[in-house]
């Protein structure tokens, strides 16, 4: 009998681990190898099939027209003039009623939003840029496809585990560590959306300078209570904050030229 579990449990693993190692494509906007789950058309259809939902979930669109239009406009300059017109995907941007919390988030696909809250902490349309062109970033790199890539092998072993041990605890413990493997590569697609969106932001004519005032607001709206970096899926903003200044001066060797947007 356990026999027989063990030959399933592995039957399973190596399919897990074949479909995940099989989806090997190349990024052709960042020349990146990835190992997607979607085709960029089931991406767009993803996202905007979760929109609303996503939406109501966070209290429904902003009523205040001259916020919507603000970052319509702004998300527009940014993906027609930059990188981003290369990229398949339908891109939207929209403000969410949310006046308190502070944050932003891409769908597959292309639907772009922030919370109120977030506008009205920016100061600049270089820094509402700045986070617009961050979340550009991730769809453009197609994050979400590679995290549920990830997360359908994750499960496959998780389902060999116990089919072969019949150990639940086993499995519970399993997925401690998926989730932390997971959580890494989170932490990286954000350092890697902040230099896409360093690129798109500066492509678009504006001071990319300013996701640095960006990260200073993050870490003012934190109040010093975020939990440890290690178990968060964002670095803390003051380790992006010096990576964006690093990847600024790589990027611009001989100084941000002049007369870029504020």
């Amino acid at each position: 009998m356990r026999g027989g579990r063990l030959i399933i449990a592995v039957v399973i693993a190596l399919i897990s681990a074949v479909t995940y190692f099989s989806t090997t494509s190349e990024n052709p906007l960042t020349g990146e190898k990835q190992r997607v789950a979607l085709t960029p058309e089931q991406e767009i259809a993803l996202g905007y099939k979760s929109a609303p939902e996503m939406a109501a979930q966070m209290g429904g669109l902003s009523r205040n027209r001259e916020a919507a239009a603000l970052v319509q406009r702004i998300g527009e300059r940014l993906a027609r003039q930059s990188i981003a017109a290369k990229s398949p995907y339908k891109f939207s941007f929209n403000v969410l009623a949310d006046p308190k919390t502070i944050n932003a988030f891409a769908l597959p696909g292309g639907p772009i939003f922030i919370t109120e809250g977030l506008l009205r902490a920016l100061r600049s349309e270089a820094q509402v840029a700045a986070v617009l062109g961050h979340e550009i970033g991730h769809v453009i790199a197609r994050h979400s496809s590679e995290r549920l890539a990830k997360q359908q092998l994750t499960q496959g072993l998780l389902g060999a585990l116990v089919v072969g041990t019949g150990d639940y605890t086993a499995a519970q413990i399993g997925q401690v560590v998926g989730g932390m493997i997971n959580m890494k590569y989170g932490r990286e697609d954000e350092l890697e959306s902040d230099a896409l969106g360093i690129r798109i932001v500066a492509e678009a004519g504006y001071d990319p300078r300013a996701m640095i005032a960006v990260m200073e607001t993050l870490a003012k709206a934190s109040g010093g209570s975020r939990q440890p970096e290690f178990l968060s899926t964002h670095p803390a903003p003051e380790n992006r904050a010096e990576r964006i200044r690093a990847e600024i001066q790589k990027r611009f060797p001989d100084g941000v030229p002049k007369g870029l947007a504020q």
